[in-house]
């Protein structure tokens, strides 16, 4: 097996850091949501859930198969906001701090002729930017519903 170069294995370790994170917020939100009443989004976020568990999931094995012991260096804590659309932004963010990370970590590889790690972390990169698009989209939703109620309310 070559050497993978150290920075390879700091931009592992910082990803799985964040998709733990991500796995994190997405259980806890699911959970407050359904508190609130609100059972497809509680659904929504379980899924996403799932999504991110995948992710870090693949990175463990990326990590083993290069011959390092994954481990997280440090969970964010879940952030929080007082209804669906303030969580959905928060969400946001952290898939955007996910798609940079990638990014960078692509970029990366690809400067040090890493093909492997670049198509690992490239692959990545797009699956969060879908996410990106789809939690975007979401937010759009929200946002329509939310400009229809004030264009009522204000008649």
């Amino acid at each position: 097996m070559d050497a993978v170069h150290p920075r390879v294995l700091g931009y592992l370790g910082r990803a799985l850091s964040l998709e733990l994170s991500a796995v994190q917020q997405y259980m806890t939100q699911a959970a407050l949501v359904e508190l609130w009443g609100d059972q497809g989004a509680a659904e929504r976020f379980r899924r996403e859930t799932v999504e991110e568990m995948q992710h870090a999931e693949r990175l463990v094995q990326r990590m083993l198969q290069l011959g390092v012991a994954p481990a997280a260096s440090q969970l964010r804590p879940v952030a929080h906001a007082g209804d669906l659309l303030g969580l959905l932004r928060l969400d946001a963010a952290l898939e955007d701090d996910l798609i940079r990370h990638y990014a960078e970590a692509t970029r990366f590889c690809l400067l040090i002729g890493d093909g492997n790690n670049e198509a690992f972390f490239r692959a990545l990169r797009d699956e969060e930017q879908h996410h990106g698009e789809e939690l975007a989209a979401w937010i759009g939703s929200l946002d329509d519903v939310r400009v229809r109620s004030l264009q009522r309310a204000s008649f």
